[in-house]
């Protein structure tokens, strides 16, 4: 009697087990951001086993990594917020950039210089300016952080407009009715795609409808730490999106006690007057008519 050899079956079984945890693992980068750069002494040749601390100036927590032979770093999964970068190594002043931005879904680079003398000497530097080509990725998108959500000027404070100040996109001609949209999405094209192809990811997870197309959770502007919304070349973790994607990382405790305490108010005395609305003029005087005499 033969005996069946168990290696095609385990084969299967390990590509079936890679196939449920790589999706997982690829769409979790769509809630953190990343720094990386490179580390160099003042002849500007690479530096290895730097040790670079990263530091959330919002919830203070910290991460190291080390550089590697050619000098490089590389800290991912941050959430959204400011860090300081401090690189360190025996013999050298240690170099501290005291804020760098980290943005969701994108990778900011943090180039550092180590001179030579005691570890127990710090230099502080200033942020270069921002490159004005994106080397890492491809990827057409607008970053709103939450300053800007909180003070733009958005109707109704409905989240789903603030997509409409993205270049390309356009809000479609009639919506859903209420009783399947309480929670009142805008359908919104993205390059004339149809509305239903755009994605919304909150936190990392799906937050679009699989029927309707539109958004499930429509954010309250106070809870959002960052919108990003991506129109061409997004990365293929957003899988079911044909049109653009709509990434929403809300905000995350840190160490100080904060409150919004608002009353939002509408009229339209508060209102531009529409340059296109014409009065009705309307002669209420009447009278008999006068015969001819």
């Amino acid at each position: 009697m033969r005996r069946r050899s168990l290696g095609p079956l385990l084969v299967l079984i390990s590509v079936a087990i890679a196939l449920a945890v790589a999706p997982r693992a690829a769409r979790a980068q769509a809630v953190y951001g990343s720094i990386a750069g490179t580390i160099q002494d003042s002849t500007g040749a690479a530096l290895p086993g730097v040790n670079v601390t990263v530091t959330s100036n919002e919830r203070k927590t910290t991460d190291t990594v080390v550089t590697n032979g050619s000098g490089n770093y590389v800290k991912d999964r941050l959430l959204p917020g400011t860090y300081s970068v401090k690189a360190e190594l025996s013999g050298f002043k240690s170099a501290v950039l005291p804020s760098a931005k980290v943005d969701v879904d994108t990778q900011t680079k943090v180039d550092l210089r180590l001179d030579v003398g005691q570890l127990s000497e710090a230099v502080e530097v200033t942020a270069a300016e921002g490159q004005l080509l994106k080397t890492d990725r491809a990827d057409v998108a607008t970053t709103f952080d939450s300053k800007q959500i909180s003070e733009l000027p958005i109707l109704d404070r409905n989240f789903t407009k603030l997509i409409l100040l993205t270049p390309g996109t356009q809000q479609q001609s009639w919506n859903h009715a209420a009783s399947e949209n309480p929670q009142g999405s805008l359908q919104t094209q993205v390059n004339g795609q149809t509305f239903a192809g755009t994605g919304y990811q909150l936190d990392g997870t799906e937050n679009r409808d699989p029927i309707l197309g539109i958004i499930v959770i429509n954010p309250n502007f106070e809870a959002i730490g960052e919108t990003k919304v991506t129109s061409q070349n997004y990365d293929a973790e957003f899988g079911q999106a044909i049109a653009g994607v709509v990434s929403v990382q809300t905000k995350s405790g840190t160490n100080d006690l904060h409150g919004t305490l608002f009353e939002f108010l509408q009229r339209d005395k508060f209102r531009a007057r529409n340059p296109f609305s014409e009065p009705d003029v309307v002669n209420p005087l009447t009278g008999r008519v006068l015969p001819e005499t």
